[in-house]
């Protein structure tokens, strides 16, 4: 019979040969491994140093190239949209600063901002879709008709754009009769804010996503609100382009990609992502001169983008003159 004693000297001779062992290899090994590990060091070195300055070049030529558009977008649109009146839409999350930006450039397109409205989280939020309903059901015209798909948010935005934006030059600067009970309902419900006059209506509008995709389980459904109200003021006015940046990652609270994979919704409505660089001005006043022609596009550098700006809105070079001619 194996007792006690005999099992701790088993592992007591085990752990000895162990260690032995250990230190053995250890001693055999202890020049070639610390060479090995020093030459790993130095080429790891050497590659982060490399791509340090390789960064710090493509910063260098980013900052050049953003320097340059900033200098001559005065002069890449001016008077592209003379006689236009935008209205501005913030969603909840989106950044103030990208909004003062394309407002600037669209005053130096020759637009006039008629004003601004805000959407709060309440508007988006996907447990007061009844509340909604409700106010649209009571504030709609008699003849106004949705589509049978029509989500909440794309009735709501089918009500509001009919107050603040019209693709009737004629009426543009003219308040709809119902517009202040909309707009006034909106606000006491703490759906919206407004700023400026948005009563007198728009000829086109430009809408700014959040600048983080929203998260949690309702992230995909506010999402698709934000397109659906994109797309409901595209369809009262003469055109709506909706800004943000791309996002890194594919998730499904991101505004633009919600918009990109709405294969319809993205005919009609143009997506801008480089809201946040100075070329994302510009392109919002190309795409809204496109927008007025009656086409939309992806414009920006991520996924689903044609390119950075509408083509036929390109500068074409002057022609030049043959030497000896």
């Amino acid at each position: 019979m194996i007792d006690f004693r005999y099992h701790l000297v088993s592992i007591v001779a085990i752990f000895l040969a162990l260690a032995v062992g250990i230190v053995l290899g250890t001693t055999l090994l202890q020049e070639p491994a610390v060479k090995s590990a020093q030459e790993l060091t130095a080429q790891l070195t050497k590659t982060k140093e490399e791509l340090r300055a390789q960064i710090d070049t493509l910063q260098g030529r980013e900052a050049g190239n953003d320097a340059f558009i900033s200098a001559v977008t005065p002069e890449l649109v001016a008077g592209d949209l003379a006689g236009q009146r935008v209205l501005l839409i913030e969603t909840p999350g989106s950044n103030t600063a990208w909004r003062e930006a394309a407002q600037q450039v669209l005053d130096q397109a020759g637009a006039e901002v008629t004003g601004r409205v805000t959407f709060t989280e309440k508007f988006l939020d996907p447990k007061g879709t009844g509340v909604l309903d409700g106010l649209v059901n009571q504030l709609k015209p008699v003849n106004m008709v949705f589509p049978e798909t029509a989500t909440s948010w794309g009735r709501a935005a089918a009500l509001l754009g009919a107050s603040l934006v019209t693709n009737d030059t004629a009426q543009a600067g003219t308040p709809n009769t119902t517009t202040a009970d909309v707009v006034g309902a909106f606000e006491a419900g703490g759906l919206l804010t407004v700023d400026g006059d948005p009563a007198k209506r728009a000829t086109l509008a430009v809408m700014f996503a959040p600048e983080r995709p929203y998260e949690g389980g309702s992230a995909e459904t506010q999402a698709g609100a934000l397109v659906s109200v994109a797309d409901g003021f595209d369809a009262a006015s003469k055109g709506t382009v909706l800004a943000g940046i791309a996002a890194t990652t594919v998730t499904p609270g991101d505004v633009i990609t919600a918009l990109r994979d709405e294969g319809e919704v993205s005919k009609r409505v143009t997506g801008v992502d480089t809201a946040d660089m100075p070329l994302g001005p510009v392109a919002i006043v190309y795409s809204l001169q496109e927008q007025l022609s009656g086409r939309a596009g992806q414009y920006g550098n991520g996924k689903g983008a044609s390119g950075p700006i509408p083509a036929e809105a390109a500068p074409t070079p002057s022609p030049t003159t043959e030497s000896g001619s």
